[in-house]
C-alpha cells in the first residue's frame, strides 16, 4: 500500500493547498495530510481548526483517501515511523525549487529510504500562499477565490483578520 505523506502548517488552508491534495490523492492509496507546528510563526488556527477546516474542505472536494494528523520534530522520523513511502511537496516556483531541495536532500541523508515528490502547482494558484492570505487578512483584504468556501466562511464568522 502507498501512503503518501503531503506536510504543511496549512495555516490557513489555500485553494493551491487543495489542488496538491486532489492531485497526490491520485497517486497513492492514502494522503496523509501532516499538519506540522512551525515553532517560528504565530498561527492563525489551532490544531484542531485547521484538522476541521482540512477535513471540510476536502470532503467537499469528494477526496476520501485522505486522513489527517499533526505531529512535530524531524520530518524523516516521522516518515520512518509511519511507514510513509514518499512526502509530496508543491512547488509554485524557482525560489519554493531553491529551498526545498535541500531539505530533500537532508532527509535522505537522516533517512535512506526518504522519497520526496515535487508537483508543480497549478498556474492559477502559484501565487497563493498562507503567508500572504495572513497578510491580507491583517489589512481587512477580501481573500475570496484564494482559499476554500469552507475556509472563508469560519474566518468570516470568527471575525479574524483587522490591524487590531
Amino acid at each position: 500500500m502507498k501512503k503518501f505523506l503531503y506536510p504543511g502548517s496549512f495555516d490557513p488552508m489555500t485553494y493551491g493547498h487543495l489542488d496538491i491534495i486532489k492531485r497526490a490523492s491520485k497517486l497513492c492509496d492514502i494522503l496523509v495530510v501532516g499538519i506540522v507546528t512551525n515553532s517560528s510563526k504565530e498561527p492563525l488556527f489551532s490544531i484542531e481548526e485547521r484538522k476541521m477546516l482540512i477535513k471540510e474542505a476536502t470532503k467537499a472536494a469528494e477526496i476520501e483517501n485522505i486522513e489527517l494528523v499533526d505531529f512535530s520534530g524531524l520530518l524523516a522520523d516521522y516518515v520512518r515511523e509511519n511507514n510513509i513511502s514518499s512526502i509530496v511537496r508543491g512547488l509554485r516556483d524557482i525560489p519554493d525549487f531553491t529551498s526545498e531541495m535541500p531539505r530533500a536532500y537532508m532527509n535522505k541523508h537522516l533517512y535512506e529510504g526518504f522519497e520526496t515528490l515535487f508537483l508543480l502547482t497549478g498556474i492559477e494558484h502559484s501565487y497563493l500562499s498562507s503567508s500572504a492570505i495572513k497578510e491580507i487578512l491583517y489589512f481587512n483584504g477580501s481573500i475570496e477565490g484564494l482559499v476554500p468556501e469552507n475556509v472563508l466562511k469560519y474566518i468570516t464568522e470568527h471575525g479574524m483578520g483587522g490591524n487590531k
